[in-house]
């Protein structure tokens, strides 16, 4: 939908609103970390690595060149938790919420830009919609919060209490951003790898905030009956648990085997939870296999549900894909999933998203290995990670230069955005043709 611009001709998109509201907020945390009192003392920071922080948290990946505990004062640690709870559920989302407290009435123009910024399916309802995702998140990072508390407390005493609340946030929000480099730099949750409490509520958090707001909706308006689900919500939480289970059986099968059985599906569960949105890890992927990284690359790239807090294609995208090669497998005319029929349109975009997410991860690590002079899979991992905002590293990301962080940093943005709203936000919206050229087939596969 195209919106009028009152400063000239030329209309303004939805998708062109969104993108540069995450631009301004991105420049704004920029800002705000190259302030003398946002790093601790004796650390400095530059423009690029102000930028980079800034861009990771906003697009709620979790990839780091300076280590958030350490490198960061608790102001510094603040404007990045603040970048990732609007990164998480939106810079419209949020600016609309603020806008409905002050009274004031909002126009068709910002509900527009709502409706593309959560991937609603219509307009209706939307301004209420918002109000049920900003008190559902706030809800469920104050329960984290709470949750959270008793171990935080117990490890770090008083500040514990600060370490509750950013962690809560940071895992509803899929970010990935950790404060345990108090233990140890880009230690991540390593610390927690054994505390089944913790484990649990983190991969609770992650798991809730992936799910996606409509699916939230579903749930509270139909609580446990789930035939009246939507399809959009039967297939996410379908496809979630299997895209949970068969990595988790996979890594339990031929990953963690020098450890105790409880520990192998502790390790294997969480990585398998984590890896797809969140970033936090609690083994080290250096000593996995080269097969157990292209599964993890596999799972990045996948990514959260539509309108959630997690970013990459998206299972639905997923889901589409398999269930249309399905379809042509068995010569049938129709996508069908779940007793309905697929529309033809969501079929093609799905196609068009994976096309455009493996081109880019896999050509922007072709160029970085070629800059770094770094192993191809190396490469495929942390770019796999960056286009997927999932946040999980091999160690790379602090020792790329100025170029590679540029690509790095595109495809997180890329990545939290979506493939179609930067595609839509640059092009020209197509027009509709009153003939159609002739039709001819061609020969594939």
């Amino acid at each position: 939908m195209k919106i009028k611009n009152p400063f000239g001709k030329q209309s303004t998109s939805a998708f062109q609103m969104i993108i540069v509201s995450f631009l301004c907020i991105i420049l704004v945390g920029t800002l705000l970390l190259l302030l003398p009192f946002a790093t601790k003392e004796g650390n400095t920071t530059t423009f690029s690595d102000a930028l980079f922080t800034s861009v990771s948290a906003t697009c709620v990946t979790g990839l780091t060149v300076k280590d958030t505990a350490t490198h960061w004062t608790v102001f510094g640690q603040a404007v990045i938790l603040l970048l990732v709870q609007i990164g998480g559920m939106g810079v419209i989302t949020i600016s609309v919420g603020l806008v409905g407290l002050t009274g004031k009435k909002i126009g068709l123009r910002e509900r527009s830009t709502i409706q593309e910024s959560i991937s609603a399916p219509q307009l209706g309802g939307i301004v209420k919609f918002i109000g049920f995702i900003i008190k559902t998140t706030i809800v469920i990072e104050i329960i984290g919060t709470l949750l959270f508390l008793p171990v935080f407390c117990k490890e770090f005493g008083a500040v514990g209490i600060w370490y509750a609340f950013f962690h809560s946030i940071s895992a509803f929000c899929s970010s990935g951003f950790d404060l345990m480099g108090v233990r140890g730099e880009y230690s991540s949750l390593m610390i927690f790898a054994d505390n089944v409490y913790m484990n649990i509520i983190f991969m609770t958090l992650v798991s809730v905030g992936g799910m996606g707001f409509l699916t939230w909706e579903d749930i509270r308006e139909h609580k446990f009956r789930f035939k009246k689900y939507s399809l959009q919500s039967k297939v996410i939480l379908i496809a979630s648990l299997v895209l949970i289970v068969i990595p988790a059986m996979y890594f339990f099968i031929f990953e963690y085997t020098d450890v105790s059985m409880g520990k192998r599906v502790l390790y294997s569960l969480f990585h398998s939870v984590s890896a797809r949105t969140a970033g936090f890890s609690t083994t080290d992927f250096s000593a996995m296999s080269d097969s157990g990284k292209v599964v993890t690359i596999a799972m990045m790239l996948v990514g959260g549900s539509p309108g959630s807090t997690a970013g990459g294609m998206k299972v639905t995208t997923v889901t589409v894909l398999i269930l249309a090669a399905f379809a042509v497998f068995g010569r049938k005319k129709d996508v069908k999933c779940l007793d309905r029929r697929l529309p033809e349109d969501v079929v093609r975009s799905s196609g068009a998203i994976f096309f455009i997410y493996m081109a880019l991860f896999i050509t922007s690590a072709a160029i970085i290995s070629r800059i770094e002079n770094l192993p191809i899979l190396t490469c495929l991992f942390e770019t796999g990670s960056a286009t997927g905002t999932a946040g999980l590293t091999l160690g790379l990301t602090p020792l790329l230069s100025t170029p590679s962080r540029i690509i790095i940093m595109f495809l997180m943005f890329f990545g939290r955005l979506g493939g179609l709203t930067m595609i839509y936000a640059a092009l020209p919206s197509g027009s509709t043709e009153a003939a159609k050229m002739p039709l001819e087939k061609i020969t594939v596969g």
